[in-house]
């Protein structure tokens, strides 16, 4: 019984992910959703106040983010959560956590840029889809379903032992090592219309994932992947894509 619910659990958290993926591409796009990144302005709250509010909202994931996704909080909060489903829970409260960004973030008026002319304009557009066609491509790359938990819960349900996905530098990989979080800061930066509020989003999480790569993601997959990570290191770029340096 207990792997069934186990099971259940990783599927609705992964469709969660899922959901929240997508209406990430509307949200900053301002495409299809109830609510998009500009909002309404005509309910505007003063600007200080949605700065702060927005600031705080992103700060809240950016803690949850960074502080569960490290080992050493991962060996004491496997005490609490199952190993099993541990991946699942990281992804479902990260996906709740964006859902509320969505759900309370603020608009804060006024345009940075605004191209009419609509083939620049399409070209911006094509650049957005590509960015988010980037980050979600790059994940199968790495083992899309070991990411987002599912492939933790299947091994369990199965009776067989979870392993590690096997280090790769398949296709954007040989490019870029982050090549997830440079498609999500094409898909953030890439815009026809760019408000203040779209503005102060993309700086903000460009930020984190720079901090974050280089504070805690590049430490952690040395540790992991030791001289093999290093040697990457030398020949791969870190957030720009470019061609491989030969190492001797």
């Amino acid at each position: 019984m207990k792997k069934l619910i186990f099971l259940l659990y990783g599927i609705v958290s992964y469709l969660v992910f899922f959901a929240t993926f997508l209406y990430a591409i509307g949200f900053v796009g301002n495409l299809v959703v109830p609510k998009g990144i500009d909002g309404d302005p005509a309910v505007a709250v003063p600007f200080g106040q949605a700065l702060l509010i927005n600031a705080i909202l992103l700060g809240i994931f950016a803690v949850q983010h960074s502080v569960m996704a490290r080992p050493g909080f991962k060996s004491w909060w496997t005490n609490i959560v199952p190993k099993e489903i541990e991946r699942s829970t990281y992804v479902l409260i990260a996906s709740l956590l964006l859902l509320l960004i969505f759900w309370k973030w603020e608009p804060m008026g006024g345009d940075i840029w605004n191209v009419e002319d609509q083939s620049w304009s399409t070209v911006l557009c094509v650049i957005f889809f590509l960015g988010w066609g980037i980050v979600l491509v790059s994940t199968f790359l790495i083992n899309h379903f070991d990411l987002f938990g599912l492939r933790q819960v299947w091994l369990q349900w199965k009776g067989q032992p979870y392993t590690h996905p096997q280090f790769s530098t398949k296709m954007f990989y040989k490019w870029v090592r982050h090549p997830i979080m440079f498609g999500f800061m094409v898909g953030f930066w890439a815009t026809p219309h760019m408000t203040v509020a779209h503005l102060v989003f993309a700086i903000a999480t460009t930020a984190y994932m720079l901090l974050a790569i280089t504070m805690f993601e590049e430490k952690d997959l040395v540790a992991f992947h030791g001289d093999a990570y290093r040697e990457y290191q030398k020949r791969v770029s870190m957030i720009i894509p470019m061609p491989p340096k030969k190492v001797s």
